[in-house]
């Protein structure tokens, strides 16, 4: 529905007149606008016009949810569902909340426990998807929506808010993955490799959600200290993270690489 006006909503704002006009083509305007803000979509009203909040907001004042979630498959469609899911509110150069949770399953396959930690019997007496995602949905607002290849968090964790009855999220969103490589040389931009050759998380626990949840907030902090001057707002951040130009990579760090192949290795040994 706002495909065609999230350019201007991002960047110069759209008239109150226009905006609601343009509403009011699907359903009552005022009902929408506020349904749409409950979806996490930061609409604010700012000189006579509808802007989002971010569009105006300096960097250093955003509310940025920056989270991870670890799920039993990657199909949210065909029944897989979020084990757990772990975030944390970061504003004013400061973590101001977290959210963590385990979520009640029936299955998880012996890949996803070998890869992970978490068994059945981690899960059997933790909350429904139900009451998990009620209780995100309270937790993320409407702050920018951070992950790590965010793509796949956001889709996942919007369809388990329609599987229990929410709207799916409008959340603005960004990618720590796609802003790292705009601004940290690697060779490689993998979490697990990233906070090994960065040191960004001393006491990282790989692929727990929590823990991710950590790494990628110390690598979106690191990524935040190289921005361009001219990038000040939020949405400044968002469109840079998907438009400036990707940075070369580096040489490969040996021995980092045999770090990671023998952890590797140990796994598969394992399973």
């Amino acid at each position: 529905m706002l495909s065609k006006l999230d350019a201007a909503l991002s960047q110069q704002g759209i008239t109150k007149e226009r905006f609601h006009k343009a509403l009011s083509r699907f359903g009552e305007s005022g009902f929408l606008i506020e349904l749409l803000r409950a979806q996490g979509l930061p609409l604010y009203e700012y000189q006579g016009k509808f802007i989002y909040k971010t569009a105006i907001q300096p960097i250093s004042h955003g509310k940025f949810c920056v989270m991870d979630i670890e799920t039993n498959g990657s199909k949210p469609l065909r029944g897989d569902t979020i084990i757990e899911l772990g975030a944390v509110m970061y504003q004013d150069g400061h973590v101001i909340d977290t959210f963590e949770s385990f979520v009640q399953c029936d299955k998880i396959p012996i890949i996803i426990s070998e890869l992970t930690g978490i068994s059945l019997e981690n899960t059997r007496n933790a909350p429904s998807l139900k009451e998990v995602m009620y209780a995100f949905k309270h937790f993320v607002g409407d702050a920018v929506f951070v992950a790590h290849d965010v793509r796949f968090d956001y889709r996942f964790t919007s369809a388990m808010m329609e599987r229990v009855g929410l709207e799916p999220l409008a959340n603005r969103k960004l990618c720590t993955f796609e802003l790292a490589q705009r601004t940290i040389p690697s060779h490689r931009y993998g979490l697990k490799y990233l906070n090994e050759t960065l040191h960004l998380h001393h006491e990282a626990d790989h692929h727990r959600a929590l823990s991710d949840a950590i790494t990628a907030l110390e690598l979106m902090k690191r990524s935040l200290k190289k921005l361009p001057k001219r990038i000040c707002t939020v949405e400044d951040l968002i469109r840079f993270s998907k438009e400036a130009p990707r940075l070369p990579k580096v040489p490969i760090d040996e021995n980092i690489e045999k770090k990671s192949e023998e952890k590797e290795v140990g796994i598969e040994n394992r399973a």
